[in-house]
């Protein structure tokens, strides 16, 4: 479990952290990729959205699958435009919880009083 400041800086060291997970544990390509988008869209709405000064992040593995939890302190925060740039659709990030949902077998948000909570689990 780390704790990062909620700014766009530990976005890319979450990435790295998420890579380090993933070969450490000697898993296939597939699966850092997928860690690595997770864990990258679940990161950037912390720090874009929640107003949060921190952001928590968790990295669970077993034999059968990966989890990240991404946690903040703050209260969700509605981007002030939609995004709809055509350079957007070769962002690194901006996806949205869709993307999240493409790769995982099962994600959850429980935002709270305290902040929001999204747990989200990637098979192997």
């Amino acid at each position: 479990m780390i704790e990062l400041p909620a700014t766009a800086r530990s976005v890319p060291l979450v990435r790295r952290l998420a890579r380090a997970v993933t070969r450490t544990r000697q898993l296939s390509e597939a699966a850092e990729e997928a860690l690595t988008a997770v864990v990258t869209e679940l990161a950037t709405n912390a720090v874009l959205h929640s107003g949060s000064p921190q952001i928590t992040v968790m990295f669970e593995a077993d034999d059968a699958s990966l989890t990240v939890v991404v946690r903040d302190r703050g209260r969700w925060r509605a981007r002030p435009a939609p995004r709809c740039e055509g350079a957007d659709m070769d962002a690194a990030f901006g996806r949205g919880l869709a993307l999240v949902d493409a790769y995982c077998v099962d994600m959850s948000v429980r935002p709270s009083p305290q902040g929001t909570l999204v747990r989200a689990v990637i098979a192997l």
